[in-house]
């Protein structure tokens, strides 16, 4: 296998749940060196069962190493870890590693190098920094649930866990370039996420009708919010997505699917206008896309340069001829699971592409290799493990 480009990191994996392990990940796959750190008696797992579909997918490309951080004996192993680490993520609340005695500003002393990464519910200070933090909370608070859902429904959640997913995300990248950084500079520094700040940030355009618009965005369903006609219409067997808003693809739709009465019409003269009678113009559209399949449709709007797709479940996803063009889902061997295939990475590179190498790991299984890497022989070995230290 070719040399990866994150090879020459090694990283530190404290995280548990969802959003550190996806900020890892990220690392892992591209070839960093990550050693993860589980306490030796904790039969849990962060999210399922440890041979189950989610731990299996957070966690490939790791090395185990059991690790009772509440013993002194665990922690100075942590410290000789760190001396050689570039990086060290967490995302214990913030209270925690300063009890621990493994907070930034303390490990730094032993590492100035270290890139030391902190992902938490909140931030690491601030009026809310010792509240649990959950995704599902961040995206109340977040405002994500008010803009998500049909009209007058209520507080809707998206299907995925998007606060914790991108606050990982956002960690790596924030990761990567203190990693850039430390080339001129020669030191670390302290990288913090949260999964708030991420779900702020992700609004996007919906924040900055507020701040700048000072427009507050209200729940529309399926319907773009402010591109008009975009949305989901039913057709003969099923329903699919159509987006045709602005003058030309609208244009190019009503050509398409033969309703160029429409734009003749005043009330959808315009963008605002549109956007004023959207309800009456999409009642008008679905009355035409139920007349043919979704199939017949996908195609002759494709064809007319009119963006529209199909609205799959998810094994219709892996089913698609251009996903599995993409390679998105990539095959893996578990060594007691077998054959799996596990959900790639978004990011493709001609030289030096991300790799799966290996299979999650069973909790401590690299815990002897990575302390005799870090010179404990046999017998301090056996010793802290008769301890339980590891």
């Amino acid at each position: 296998m070719q040399k990866l480009p994150l090879s020459r990191f090694r990283v530190i994996d404290l995280t548990r749940a969802r959003a550190g392990p996806t900020a890892v990940r990220q690392l892992a796959d591209w070839g960093a060196d990550v050693i993860k750190v589980e306490a030796p008696d904790d039969a849990a797992t962060e999210v399922g069962s440890r041979h189950g579909f989610d731990f299996q997918n957070l966690h490939r490309n790791k090395r185990s190493l059991t690790l009772d951080l509440k013993a002194a004996e665990g922690r100075e192993i942590l410290k000789r870890l760190v001396a050689q680490a570039d990086v060290l993520v967490e995302n214990y609340r913030p209270d925690v590693k300063h009890r621990l005695g493994i907070d930034y500003e303390t490990l730094r002393r032993i590492n100035p190098r270290l890139v030391y990464a902190s992902i938490s519910g909140f931030g690491q200070d601030g009026p809310y920094k010792d509240r649990p933090g959950l995704d599902q909370i961040a995206q109340g608070m977040g405002g994500l649930m008010s803009i998500t859902g049909l009209p007058g429904q209520g507080p809707v959640r998206v299907g995925i866990a998007i606060a914790d997913l991108t606050a990982g995300i956002f960690c790596a990248m924030g990761i990567l370039v203190a990693l850039l950084e430390r080339e001129e500079s020669g030191e670390g520094q302290w990288v913090q996420s949260s999964l708030l700040a991420a779900q702020i940030a992700m609004l996007d355009f919906q924040a900055a009708r507020w701040l700048l618009a000072k427009e507050i965005p209200e729940q529309a369903g399926n319907n773009h919010p402010t591109a008009i006609p975009t949305g989901v219409f039913a057709t003969a067997d099923g329903h699919i997505n159509i987006a045709a808003s602005g003058p030309e693809l609208f244009a190019r739709f009503c050509k398409a699917a033969g309703a160029e009465h429409l734009l003749a019409d005043p009330a959808y003269s315009s963008g605002r206008a549109r956007l004023k009678n959207r309800d009456q113009l999409n009642r008008e559209i679905e009355a035409i896309t139920r007349g043919k399949s979704s199939a017949e449709w996908i195609a002759t709007l494709n064809a007319a340069g009119v963006p529209c797709g199909p609205i799959y479940k998810i094994n219709e996803v892996f089913a698609d001829p251009q996903v599995r063009h993409i390679g998105i889902a990539r095959p893996i061997a578990h060594p007691e699971l077998g054959p799996q295939e596990l959900v790639g990475q978004a990011v493709d590179m001609t030289r030096t592409p991300w790799a799966l190498r290996s299979a999650t790991p069973e909790k401590g299984e690299h815990t002897e290799a990575i302390l005799r890497e870090l010179g404990y022989d046999a017998g301090a070995i056996a010793q802290l493990r008769a301890r339980k230290v590891i």
